[in-house]
């Protein structure tokens, strides 16, 4: 009875090994079925930095305070980044929130400490690179949609041209007869003077035809003389101017001038036969008339 114990035990034990061994191979085949199992995606979780002020700071303690927040730097303007030159302005501003990309780069503007040489070799940059600055809640700008190629409209088809009508030939108009030239009107002949010179003494004074004529003046003359007997002073000139234009006038040409030396040689006489003076004016009258009739034939 022992020996069969012995023998069965072992047996037993064998049988309860596999059994298990197979039960695990069930289940493994179940869930293979089933389907591959999906793992759970981790959760990104991106740190956020605060940006530092470092405003109003000595340009070496402002670098320090930006890489020991894990901020990289710029020098912008035209003031170099000597180390005890006066951050004047920052960005992003003070207190902004930003993505921790690495080590975000901060602009910074420096002004000249009036207190402290700017000696040494400036330094623009940090030492390290710079990451990209992203704002936490910025927005990022949407992709412009691609423009849809336009479709080129297909080219009207050309309408059919009627041909033009020829212009109707419009007459020639007809040439205007040209007005014939006015005919000059004749100059009107020059009316003869009242008293036509005997002959004509170049440079000589004309006639003043408001002056009665010689002969009528001779005859006046003679009329007067009868009337005064006595050779007052007074007399005597007027005889002599009215001698003096009757000769004058004569040798000029003037209208009658023989005529009127004729008459004035009779009142000569009577001057003589009067005033017992005129001898000299007759020859001179004389003297004029052959000259006037020489020159008037």
């Amino acid at each position: 009875m022992a020996l069969r114990l012995g023998v069965i035990v072992p047996r037993v034990f064998v049988v309860v090994v596999v059994a298990l061994l197979a039960t695990a191979t069930i289940t493994f085949a179940a869930d293979t079925r089933g389907g591959p199992a999906v793992p759970a995606a981790p959760k990104s979780t991106a740190e956020v930095l605060l940006v530092p002020d470092v405003r109003g700071q000595a340009y070496v303690f402002a670098k320090s305070t930006l890489e020991e927040a894990g901020f990289a730097w710029r020098v912008s303007g035209s003031v170099q980044g000597y180390a005890s030159n006066l951050v004047s302005g920052q960005s992003p501003a003070p207190g902004s929130r930003v993505y921790d990309t690495g080590a975000p780069g901060i602009a910074l503007s420096l002004k000249v400490n009036p207190r402290y040489p700017q000696a040494g070799t400036p330094e623009n940059t940090s030492p390290f690179d710079a990451t990209p600055v992203r704002l936490v809640g910025a927005v990022a700008p949407k992709a412009k949609p691609k423009a849809k190629p336009k479709v080129k409209a297909k080219p009207k088809a050309k309408p059919v041209q009627k041909p033009k009508a020829r212009p109707h030939a419009t007459p020639k108009p007809k040439p205007k007869p040209k007005p014939k030239p006015k005919p000059k009107p004749k100059p009107k002949p020059k009316p003869k003077p009242a008293r036509p010179p005997a002959f004509s003494v170049p440079g000589a004074k004309p006639e003043p035809l408001d002056e009665i004529p010689l002969a009528t003046r001779a005859k006046r003359l003679d009329a007067w003389v009868s009337a005064h007997h006595s050779p007052t002073n007074a007399n005597v000139s007027y005889w002599l101017y009215q001698h003096s234009w009757i000769v004058t006038g004569a040798r000029l040409g003037w209208w009658h001038g023989a005529q009127a030396l004729e008459l004035l040689i009779q009142v000569d006489r009577k001057v003589q036969s009067r005033w017992g003076i005129g001898a000299r004016s007759e020859r001179l009258a004389r003297a004029a008339l052959a000259d006037v009739r020489r020159r008037s034939r």
